[in-house]
């Protein structure tokens, strides 16, 4: 069994119920911005803890990683004179015509949720 790579422990063990058995869990990474939740990957699917789906209510939002059709990940470095400052990255997602942009704290975050994504595509 592979290590899970995560943020924080209390998403990984609020997303565990929610991994089928048939399933494994791959990384769980924190999002980044205010009412956001965190983005789990399976080896089958990606699941989106959203705390600002629909208003005030928390919702679990899963992506068959079969309906996934374009992957693309960006990098922030930050400033010139403050590299670590503001550093981000965001991940963009498409199914079909629809894309998801997820963003998280760190520069390394979506490229390592990239080639998450792109082994269980291959």
């Amino acid at each position: 069994m592979e290590e899970v790579v995560y943020d924080k422990r209390e998403q990984l063990e609020k997303i565990s119920p929610f991994v089928r058995p048939q399933e494994q869990l791959r990384a769980v990474f924190d999002m980044k911005g205010g009412g956001t939740g965190f983005l789990a990957i399976t080896d089958k699917r990606l699941i989106f803890y959203d705390k600002a789906f629909l208003g005030r209510r928390k919702a679990v939002v899963t992506i068959p990683l079969s309906k996934v059709t374009r992957v693309a990940s960006e990098d922030d470095r930050g400033t010139f004179l403050s590299p670590k400052l503001f550093v981000s990255s965001r991940l963009t997602v498409c199914v079909g015509s629809e894309c998801y942009e997820f963003e998280f704290r760190g520069a390394d975050k979506a490229h390592l949720a990239y080639e998450l994504i792109i082994d269980g595509l291959l």
